[in-house]
């Protein structure tokens, strides 16, 4: 396969290059669980690479190149396992004016069904409307605008977690024999649960499992915390100045946990700083990421560095 640069850990595999290329050279079935965000056509530009799908002129052409990645990923995931793809909906302008949206989502839905997988759930993650105004500028947002004239304002958009599984039959389950054993958000487990951690008897009984498990089965996320984020601000240059942060780090815990077991192998195709081969790295999986941007590809490096250096002096993420 065709890279600039690449490091392989005992933990993750990282590639700086095309994804394309890079996946199609990756086995068959190989792959336990995916999650990314793609670069969003139209919305923010992440480099000036004529390879970069930011870059495509035309949602049409975004969503043809973008069926390539799509097909991969389906080849190399196992039967019956998942793919998360984290989206928004898109402003059909830059003004910050609720000019009006497209629907990304259900285009990225759509694009899924036609090549083989099943659509399962979107969770919707809550973002605080004074922070994305104070974040953006939207005129749309600001209270100034609701006074003089309210059919201008909008909503402070959710992000989306889109959860699709490939076609066939899962052949290892992904099992939790004493519940779920940690929380990614901000939301405090009530004492009373507490003592149940870990519950070992009848998981009819375990209160804190089932506590967590009715926040995580919630289409409604709205306690991940938006700034629990890796550092991403050093891997930004003059072309991608409209650059957003990268996954929240509690998103991809509650991914890791509800899809993959320890040990097994986690994809971002669209690897952008290393947020999702961090947190699998850290959650005991091993993480395979890939980038086209040599700084984002750079900074996932030493994001990833500092995760090594995390698991040598004993520390971890969430231990499911």
């Amino acid at each position: 396969m065709a890279v600039n640069a690449q490091v392989i850990s005992e933990h993750y595999a990282i590639y700086n290059g095309d994804a394309i290329e890079v996946l199609s050279g990756l086995p068959e079935e190989s792959i336990h669980l995916s999650i990314y965000s793609p670069p969003f056509q139209g919305l923010y530009q992440y480099s000036s690479n004529l390879r970069d799908l930011s870059n495509c002129l035309t949602k049409d052409e975004f969503f043809e190149h973008y069926a390539f990645a799509v097909e991969q990923i389906h080849r190399i995931t196992l039967p019956g396992r998942m793919s998360a793809v984290h989206c928004m909906d898109i402003p059909t302008g830059n003004s910050g004016n609720n000019d009006g949206l497209i629907d990304f989502p259900g285009d990225v839905i759509r694009l899924h069904e036609r090549l083989g997988w099943q659509y399962i759930a979107r969770y919707h993650v809550w973002k605080e409307p004074l922070m994305v105004r104070n974040r953006t500028m939207a005129k749309s947002l600001h209270h100034k605008t609701m006074t003089e004239d309210s059919t201008r304002c909008s909503i402070a958009n959710a992000d989306y977690l889109l959860v699709f599984r490939r076609s066939g039959k899962n052949p290892i389950p992904i099992a939790h024999p004493t519940g779920l054993l940690d929380y990614a958000g901000s939301r405090v487990p009530p004492n009373t649960v507490l003592p149940y951690r870990g519950w070992t008897g009848s998981q009819l009984e375990n209160l804190y499992s089932h506590w967590v498990w009715r926040q995580y089965a919630s289409a409604f996320w709205d306690d991940v915390r938006i700034d629990r984020v890796l550092p991403y601000k050093q891997a930004r240059t003059e072309d991608d100045e409209r650059h957003v942060h990268p996954l929240q780090l509690d998103v991809i815990d509650r991914a890791l946990v509800l899809w993959s077991n320890p040990g097994e192998v986690i994809l971002t195709p669209f690897m952008g700083v290393g947020s999702e081969v961090y947190g699998a790295v850290l959650s005991g999986r091993k993480g395979v990421g890939i980038e086209l941007k040599s700084s984002y590809y750079a900074q996932a490096e030493r994001n990833l560095k500092d995760a090594e250096t995390q698991l040598s002096q004993g520390k971890k993420g969430l231990v499911y």
